[in-house]
């Protein structure tokens, strides 16, 4: 592989990618083949093994993630001191603008990032086991 990308090849397979019955597996036609890209598969493809802990049925992040953490706790690990999430209307987490953020947490978006960003972005700052297959099939 050259590293190559053929973008007519990457327009077809997310056109093709919409399924409102959202089967499982992951899968979508490409040029009469079929492509699989569901959390297995790319966890294989992309050589990120699931990592869990003895006693336990999820990895790491997977079980913070399902604890709806402590928006302070994220902020104060992403955002530079005094900074945070914006609020919705209803006071609460909505976002956290790009420039609260610290160096460290930013990405090469230029955009600001939601809640589900972040605690993302809290686990991989934390090293925290990721499913990670599962994340971007998801």
């Amino acid at each position: 592989m050259d590293g190559s990308i053929d973008v007519a090849i990457v327009k077809e397979f997310y056109a093709n990618l919409y399924d409102p019955e959202d089967k499982s597996p992951k899968q979508v036609k490409v040029r009469g083949h079929l492509v699989m890209f569901d959390a297995n598969t790319l966890n294989t493809f992309l050589k990120t093994p699931v990592i869990i802990e003895e006693g336990e049925e999820l990895p790491t992040y997977s079980r913070f993630a399902l604890l709806r953490p402590d928006p302070q706790e994220l902020a104060a690990k992403l955002c530079i001191p005094g900074k945070g999430f914006e609020l919705n209307a209803d006071g609460l987490p909505l976002k956290i603008p790009r420039k609260n953020l610290k160096t460290l947490a930013l990405t090469s978006h230029t955009s600001d990032i939601t809640l589900d960003r972040a605690k993302k972005m809290y686990g991989i700052i934390q090293k925290m086991d990721m499913n990670v297959g599962y994340i971007i099939s998801s």
